[in-house]
């Protein structure tokens, strides 16, 4: 057996030469001093190991010599190529470069001619794109695979770079692949730059490359629903955790509330009264919508959700200011008995979501249901909160709740959450449009059309006894609206300027007949006899009931502009002398308007 050595072809550049069989010893010597002679000439010999008299016959034409240059000469003249001035030169330069970066010996050379160093700079300056970069991201992979050069040499700028490839919303995909291979080896590479990545990468960033036209895989989708898990799982000890009412620190955190709330200073210790201090703390405190008026700080013994819901509280009052005071301010200026109060509604709404995204249970082997929009924010939780504590004020005036519909109204928003979290948003600004969708109003038309369709009440029995019972039902309601009328409402009166502390009483006579109105000094507890009221409307003498923006009060020269919002649930009653009465749900009043005399009242 003659002893051939065997090496890998570099770049194309080769003259075939068939050589006798007879004459295998004499080419290896000649190769061998060719060697010695030019260091920089190689050679790739394609031939049989073991050539032997039984196995000469194979072959039957000899084998190719294939002479190239060197690796030194390669890297030396793609050095100098990739630095063209020309375009389509410099294109088929990094082609070859990304070709031959694949052997170790070509890398080495390349690499020993600060060649990394070339490329990260082509990288830097950002003037090469679609192919150009493709080809020289392609390059630099394959050589740093070698482990030759360490990651930990490469500067802030290449590293922005190639994370803004990455964060782009459209992307050639080779450099999206490239891209995403480079920081993947940084990452598993070096610690430090794992932290510089962290810091220009998400993985909310990341999720949208995964979601092409095909599903993420069911293991992907496991991982990232761990990860979801055990991310949310981090508030558990916040969650289970206790307010001390004596923390001084703690307390701290309240006072920051009705601070930024009221744009108040925290009075010293030797500013006024303690009493005074200690009653103007009680009424702020019930306008935040504590339960505990005296020591909020009660509120947050409770776990779940413990002092997670303070921390809600604080990061909506300071990162979402505007929408905090809103809230809060537009709760305080309602009747009692409709605000809906913040602090309650905060700590109730907090547990509810812990209990949606099951914070602080162990992640399921063969659950992939994770949700996008959880990882396109460092504090995602919290913004998840501020999100939903709107909809809670926005769903309780839909519903014109009291405090004894609290619970209703938490169960309305518990559907709102789970139904736009159905729909698997992409980000927090896609679930928030999403629930602007899910009203109350279409909560109810969804819930009716979900009964509707069920099989069962398609059934034709169940059809049957519907038709039956309906009579009965209407009358039933029609009954039910009777007796609300006949009870009687207390409104306060408003003028055009100002909301004024008197009141009036409207009700219905025990027989139908008649509306029985009049004045009042101070707020009733319970029933106002109809008797003692001084005006009176005969039902009989109504000719027409109009609604909406038809009424005439709404005609009248900017009223329709002052009261858009409320112009639908405008109503007036139309009898001989044209009273005009306009029901007002948004600031709840209503407006009597006599063509005689004006009468301006509010609930």
């Amino acid at each position: 057996m003659l002893p051939f050595a065997i090496t890998y072809h570099l770049v194309p550049l080769y003259l075939p030469i068939f050589w006798p069989l007879d004459s295998f010893e004499s080419l290896y010597t000649a190769l061998t001093v060719t060697a010695e002679n030019d260091l920089h000439m190689y050679t790739h010999v394609v031939v049989y190991h073991g050539i032997r008299q039984q196995n000469r016959n194979d072959i039957k034409n000899g084998s190719i010599l294939r002479l190239t240059t060197s690796p030194y000469q390669t890297a030396v003249q793609l050095h100098e190529r990739i630095q063209s001035s020309s375009m389509d030169a410099k294109l088929e330069a990094l082609k070859d470069l990304a070709n031959a970066s694949r052997d170790i010996t070509f890398a080495q050379e390349f690499i020993n001619l600060d060649g990394i160093s070339l490329l990260t700079q082509m990288v830097e300056s950002g003037t090469d794109f679609g192919d150009l970069l493709s080809f020289t991201l392609t390059a630099f992979v394959e050589l740093m695979d070698h482990g030759i050069v360490s990651w930990d040499t490469f500067s802030v700028a290449f590293i922005k770079k190639i994370a803004g490839y990455v964060n782009k919303s459209a992307m050639d995909i080779a450099v999206l692949q490239r891209s995403l291979a480079i920081l993947e080896s940084m990452v598993l590479n070096s610690q430090d730059l794992y932290h510089k990545v962290a810091q220009e990468i998400t993985i909310g960033q990341l999720i949208p490359h995964l979601q092409g036209p095909t599903p993420i895989n069911d293991e992907m989708a496991h991982q990232l629903y761990v990860l979801q898990v055990l991310t949310f799982n981090l508030l558990e000890d916040r969650m289970m955790t206790k307010m001390d009412p004596q923390d001084q620190a703690q307390r701290d955190i309240i006072f920051e509330l009705r601070r930024i709330a009221f744009d108040v200073e925290c009075e010293p210790n030797n500013g006024g009264s303690t009493e005074k201090r200690k009653s103007m703390y009680t009424r702020d405190y019930k306008k935040l919508g504590f339960i505990n008026h005296v020591n909020p700080a009660v509120d947050f013994t409770q776990i779940p959700p413990g002092m997670l819901a303070l921390d809600n509280m604080l990061y909506l009052a300071r990162h979402h200011q505007d929408a905090y005071i809103r809230i809060v301010l537009e709760n305080s200026s309602r009747e009692d008995k409709h605000e809906c109060p913040f602090g309650r509604s905060s700590i109730e709404l907090t547990k509810m979501l812990c209990e949606i995204l099951k914070v602080g249970e162990l992640p399921s082997e063969n659950c992939h249901d994770f949700h996008p929009m959880f990882f396109t924010h460092d504090r995602s939780f919290e913004e998840f909160f501020c999100i939903c504590i709107q909809l809670l004020n926005k769903t309780w005036k839909e519903m014109r709740a009291t405090s004894e519909d609290f619970n209703k109204v938490m169960q309305v928003v518990r559907e709102q959450i789970m139904r736009a979290l159905t729909l698997k948003p992409n980000s927090l600004d896609q679930f928030k449009s999403r629930l602007q969708n899910l009203s109350y109003t279409e909560i109810l038309k969804i819930r009716q059309s979900e009964r509707m369709n069920q099989e069962d009440f398609q059934s034709r029995p169940i059809l049957e006894l519907r038709e039956k019972i309906q009579p009965e039902i209407m009358e039933l309601i029609k009954q039910q609206r009777l007796n609300r009328l006949c009870e009687g409402t207390c409104f306060r009166k408003i003028s055009s300027r100002r909301r004024q502390d008197k009141f009036w009483y409207c009700r219905l006579s025990p027989n139908h007949k008649v509306l029985h109105y009049g004045d009042l000094e101070e707020s009733p507890q319970g029933e106002v006899p109809h008797d003692s009221l001084q005006d009176k409307l005969p039902v009989a003498d109504i000719k027409a009931v109009i609604t909406g923006k038809d009424c005439p009060h709404m005609k009248e020269k900017g009223a329709l502009k002052q009261n858009k919002v409320c112009a639908r649930m405008c109503l007036s009653v139309c009898v001989c002398v044209c009273v005009c009465v306009c029901l007002d749900t948004w600031v709840e009043s209503m407006i009597f308007h006599v063509k005689v005399c004006s009468i301006m009242l509010v609930m």
